[in-house]
């Protein structure tokens, strides 16, 4: 398939800059696979329109603050930190060892050492193909520092002058490693889980830290040739196994967001069983692609042309979400990030 078969207009009114608030007043935008049937709701709504025995399977990495800027003003974005040694330079199970993309190639050549402050430096050991930087960072208090110095990973499509946006968080994330946000989750509250609880909803949570996976740009024509990174994750023997149990029993399994879904079908066999795994994952679903657990999603409007739209395609056909998008616009839904949210039964 194509690339530019996923390509659609979004004039930029249409891009969220901040969140609903509260987070759960934000759009929902529901479509039954079966029926055909759409509905406009409210976030808020989410209870009432699941049925006891439903799980949603939330992803609760932490976003980190990953962007960092140096003391001459350039910029370094963390995108993934390495355990295993891509140079000779970096020994296996060294820590702070990030890969990162840079602002100002020039003056990240291989070698090259620069200060976020006098106790917080980094050293670039190796420049990958696609042109992101293997870094070395030097700190006593590294997690101290990245919090004092680093900001809030925002998408460049938002636009934000405060270094720290505590919006860009989902209010149960736990395990901090994402360099962006698990955007299905922003709209979950307090509020929502107690109304989910009293109806019987089942909650389960994974882990996939969001990092180039999820958000690099396709830049092939064919997506079929589209290299995509591998991303952290975690999928515990107790939830495979109470995931496994409901599965079982004919309950929907419903993904909230691209991340979730991809642990789930990472960890998934031929015959829809899952298997309690850590590590790494470079799935790709797309068109064509079969789902082997997941029978639900709960995600946002994604970006043209990329891993996420193509995702969502496969759940319900690429005509059918564009015309979902074209849809979303006439009725002034908010998209991207910080914007509104789809329910695709």
């Amino acid at each position: 398939m194509q690339t530019a078969d996923f390509d659609y207009e979004l004039p930029k009114k249409f891009i969220a800059q901040r969140p609903a608030s509260p987070r759960d007043s934000s759009k929902l935008l529901v479509y039954e696979r079966a029926t055909g049937a759409i509905q406009h709701k409210k976030f808020s709504d989410l209870p009432d329109l699941l049925e006891p025995g439903d799980v949603l399977v939330l992803n609760e990495s932490k976003v980190i603050p990953a962007r960092l800027t140096t003391v001459e003003g350039r910029e370094v974005f963390l995108a993934k930190e390495l355990k295993s040694p891509p140079t000779p330079l970096h020994k296996r199970g060294e820590q702070n060892v990030w890969e990162c993309l840079v602002r100002g190639g020039k003056h990240f050549q291989v070698g090259d050492k620069f200060e976020i402050s006098k106790s917080f430096t980094g050293e670039v050991l190796e420049i990958l193909p696609d042109g992101e930087r293997v870094i070395r960072f030097h700190s006593r208090h590294f997690q101290k520092d990245l919090e004092k110095y680093g900001a809030s990973p925002l998408p460049p499509y938002i636009e934000q002058t405060a270094k720290k946006v505590p919006q860009y968080q989902t209010v149960y994330a736990k395990r901090a490693g994402s360099v962006a946000a698990p955007t299905a989750g922003l709209h979950f509250t307090p509020r929502i889980f107690q109304k989910l609880k009293a109806k019987k909803i089942q909650i389960e949570k994974v882990t996939l830290h969001v990092g180039l996976g999820t958000f690099a740009p396709v830049k092939v024509d064919q997506i079929e040739k589209h290299p995509m990174h591998a991303e952290f994750f975690t999928l515990p023997e107790s939830v495979a196994s109470r995931l496994n149990a409901a599965k079982k029993a004919g309950r929907r399994i419903i993904a909230v967001g691209s991340t979730s879904c991809r642990v789930l079908e990472s960890c998934a066999n031929s015959k829809g069983v899952l298997k309690a795994q850590t590590g790494e994952t470079d799935i790709f679903i797309f068109p064509g692609k079969k789902f082997k657990f997941i029978d639900a999603l709960l995600t946002n409007f994604h970006l043209p042309k990329s891993t996420l739209i193509m995702l969502v395609a496969a759940l319900v056909g690429r005509e059918k979400i564009l015309e979902l998008y074209e849809l979303a616009k006439r009725k002034n839904y908010r998209f991207f990030s910080f914007g509104d949210a789809t329910l695709l039964l």
